[in-house]
Order: structure tokens, then sequence, then C-alpha cells
């Protein structure tokens, strides 16, 4: 069976972890709770280096630090599932000082473009989930196996660029406001949102199986990877967008 690329969801997540507890199961609402929660710790944090840029402080040590704690806590939620009522948290909190830097940053240059961004974002999330719910989108075999496949081909790239760059060789097509630049960044919005569907689709299994309660927390925060790459690649995407305009 296709599993989802997101390492945080996978069936084999939650199949290993209820063979080895006997605790009270998860729940799909419990997940919610703790997503919603979630969201609001980034919000929080990102206000923070928000409201610093825009008081003309350097926020880039900031952002830095969410980058790496938000990393390490992810790597750690990810191995440490039983841990995910604590490192999830932690990877919210430091995501958030990330995000409020980078959302000031494109605000600053694009007026109105984080809101726009944040629209889009939760307008995808629940259309994608009421379609889902709905049984118009299905999280079939073969649908799982092309989100893979373009998911995996996304990574693969993306490592490649990098390493290029190391190199002081860029791919500049791909981060131009061309034709090519934006086909690009509409491709990876579509792909980090089919994401959400497979996300929807093995939180609804965890419970299905029988999961344990902790695994709310951990599924929170492997839908909240999802969520914040979503937002991210609109944003850039919009800020391609309006850059053809000036």
């Amino acid at each position: 069976m296709m599993k989802s690329l997101n390492p945080a969801l996978n069936e084999n997540v939650f199949r290993n972890e209820a063979s080895l507890s006997s605790s009270k199961s998860m729940t799909i609402q419990g997940t919610v709770n703790k997503t919603a929660l979630l969201l609001v710790i980034v919000i929080a944090t990102a206000a923070i280096t928000w409201n610093k840029f825009f008081n003309g402080v350097d926020v880039n040590g900031l952002m830095i630090i969410g980058g790496i704690v938000g990393l390490i806590s992810a790597l750690i939620t990810i191995f440490k599932k039983n841990f995910a009522h604590i490192t999830a948290p932690i990877y919210a909190a430091s995501q958030g000082l990330f995000l409020g830097g980078l959302s000031a940053f494109f605000e600053m240059k694009y007026p109105g473009i984080v809101i726009q961004a944040i629209g889009l974002t939760f307008c995808t999330l629940f259309s994608l989930l009421a379609a889902y719910k709905s049984g118009v989108i299905r999280a079939t075999e073969n649908f799982k196996l092309g989100v893979f496949a373009a998911t995996g081909a996304l990574g693969v790239f993306y490592i490649l660029s990098f390493v290029l760059s190391m190199f002081g060789i860029n791919i500049p097509l791909i981060h131009s406001n061309g034709i090519f630049g934006i086909g690009f960044s509409v491709f990876v919005v579509v792909i980090a949102a089919l994401n959400l569907v497979m996300d929807f689709d093995f939180i609804e299994s965890g419970e299905r199986m029988g999961a344990p309660k902790h695994m709310e927390w951990y599924s929170a925060f492997g839908l909240m990877v999802t969520l914040i790459w979503l937002y991210i690649e609109v944003l850039r995407l919009l800020a391609k967008l309006q850059s053809r305009r000036d």
C-alpha cells in the first residue's frame, strides 16, 4: 500500500503505535483541537518577529533560530512520537518565529500579500477537507501514487538545487516571475494542496486503526508541516504574480 510522503503521517506509523500501546485511542476531533492549538502558537510567535521587523529590529537571528529549532524538533517528533505533546508545540513556536519574519519581508515589498496568502491557504484547506469528506476527492491508490511521485520529484529537485547553489550554480527560471517560474510555483502549490488530502486520509486511518491518544499531537504536527509548506508556496506564487505588475 502506498504511504504518505509526509514522514509524519503514514499508516505504518499508526499501526506500529497502536501495537505498542493500550492507551485511550486517538480521535479526529482530538486531532482537530490540537491542530487548532498549534495554529494559535504559530500565530502568536509569528507576531513577535512580525512586530519587531516593522519596528526596525533585525529579525534574521530569530528567523535562523526558529528554522534550526523547528528542524530539530521536527526530527525528534518523527522519531519519538510519544514526545509529540512537547515537541509539536516547540515546532509550532519556532516555525512561527521564522514565518513571522518571512511574511513581514514579503508584506513590506508587496503590501496586502500576507492576508491574501493566509486566506488562500485556509480556503484551500477547508475546500479540500469538504471535498474529501463528501467523497468528491478520494485518496485512491492511483491518487496516492501520483502525489507520492510528484512530491518525491520535487524533493529531489530541491535537494539538487541546494547542492548546485553551494557551487554557485543557480536555476533562475524557477525563481523568476516569467511564465515558467509562475507555472512551477502553481505546480508546487497544487502538490502541496494535494498532500493535505493524503494527510486527511491517514489521520482518518489513525482513528480507524485505534492509534493511541498521543498520536493526536503527532497527527496535528504532521498536518502543520503540510500547512506551513502550502502557505510558503502560496506566498511565493503571489509574490511572483505581483512582481509582474510592478
